[in-house]
């Protein structure tokens, strides 16, 4: 019904940027909720940062508030994590998934489809 394809992870060094792309493929992107969560090794899949259906409404992990920012654009079927100021401990495989609860949910169980996940590696 929806996929998701993740894009833009890579390798960073501490204190710098990355923006994360997760396009949709699929007729009714406008009508999901997004949500980035990320998984390091050994650690479980945590929720990182959500939107509403129009954007207007976003919620961060207290990990990331202050240096991560989510967006998307509908006209594009796409979301975004701009990711500054990163750490180390940021390391992990970002997934983009899609709710769909009217609201932001922070929950990974309330999300219904997911991507395939991109790596993000942070250097010290």
């Amino acid at each position: 019904q929806v996929q998701l394809v993740e894009s833009g992870g890579g390798l960073v060094q501490a204190g710098g940027s990355l923006r994360l792309s997760c396009k949709a493929s699929g007729r009714t992107f406008s009508t999901y909720s997004m949500g980035w969560f990320r998984q390091a090794p050994g650690k479980e899949r945590e929720f990182v940062s959500g939107i509403n259906r129009s954007g207007t409404n976003t919620f961060y992990a207290d990990s990331v508030k202050g240096r991560f920012t989510i967006s998307r654009d509908n006209a594009k079927n796409t979301v975004y994590l701009q990711m500054n100021s990163l750490k180390p401990e940021d390391t992990a495989i970002y997934y983009c998934s899609a709710s769909r609860t009217q609201g932001v949910v922070t929950v990974k169980n309330y999300y219904d489809y997911w991507g395939q996940g991109t790596q993000v590696t942070v250097s010290s």
